[in-house]
């Protein structure tokens, strides 16, 4: 489904991101995983195609992001750290205004406003403002508003960020739904405990990949993923520190 070929992204002298290589698997839940400033927002935004790359390519479903992002654009559902809803709004018109967006009418409209109200257990709640609702449950809202046109890939950026622990798990169950429903997902996180609920992972390091794999791969050799993480940064960093010495 997504084929991320060296791509590289600068921003004036920054180098956010620099040669990431790395596929996604068509129905799989991969997930991307590093610290603040890893590049991981970036790189999602260009395979969302809000942001071209600086140098490589990214294909999505056979096609190439840049060249053909409208058609992409059409494929995918994107939500970012900062999803946009409307804190006056109950969440029953958050819904309506993207049903709108997407032109949804008649019975496909009513359909889909219950399937993803139910999916995200927001039905006792279509009333409320979306300002009075609590994290977890703002998220539920933005993930139902992203789901609404049914994209047949999802790309999330740090959704549990922020999240209480009861209302992190309820989000992966429904993630968990929408891979057994057929639906590609590729899901960003700083939480190395989520590791483990991918079907592959791509650790990232000031931009740049350590390993990719699966969760059992990238632990190959370590106690757990915490510290499979830990000890490859040490490793480069311990790299990147000897170089400027050498300099």
């Amino acid at each position: 489904m997504v084929l991320v070929k060296n791509v590289s992204k600068t921003f004036g002298e920054i180098s956010a991101v620099t040669e990431a290589s790395f596929a996604v698997d068509q129905g799989t839940l991969a997930g991307m995983i590093g610290s603040d400033g890893a590049g991981k927002t970036t790189l999602l935004r260009i395979i969302a195609t809000m942001i071209p790359p600086t140098s490589g390519s990214v294909i999505v479903s056979g096609m190439d992001a840049v060249t053909r992002r409208d058609a992409v654009k059409a494929l995918l559902g994107y939500m970012p750290q900062r999803f946009g809803l409307y804190p006056d709004l109950t969440v029953d018109e958050n819904l309506d205004f993207f049903m709108d967006i997407y032109g949804l009418t008649g019975a496909e409209r009513s359909r889909r406003r219950e399937k993803y109200l139910g999916f995200s257990h927001l039905t006792p709640f279509v009333r409320r403002k979306a300002g009075d609702l609590s994290g977890g449950m703002k998220q539920k809202l933005a993930l139902a508003c992203v789901l609404i046109h049914q994209p047949r890939l999802l790309i999330l950026d740090e959704p549990t960020n922020g999240v209480d622990p009861v209302s992190r798990q309820e989000f992966w169950e429904i993630l968990a739904e929408m891979k057994a429903s057929g639906m590609t997902l590729l899901v960003s996180t700083a939480y190395l405990d989520e590791g483990e609920n991918f079907d592959r992972l791509v650790i990232l390091h000031k931009g740049r990949i350590l390993a990719q794999g699966t969760p059992e791969a990238v632990c190959s050799g370590y106690p757990d993923l915490e510290t499979a993480m830990i000890k490859r940064i040490e490793t480069v960093d311990a790299g990147l520190a000897e170089e400027r010495f050498a300099l």
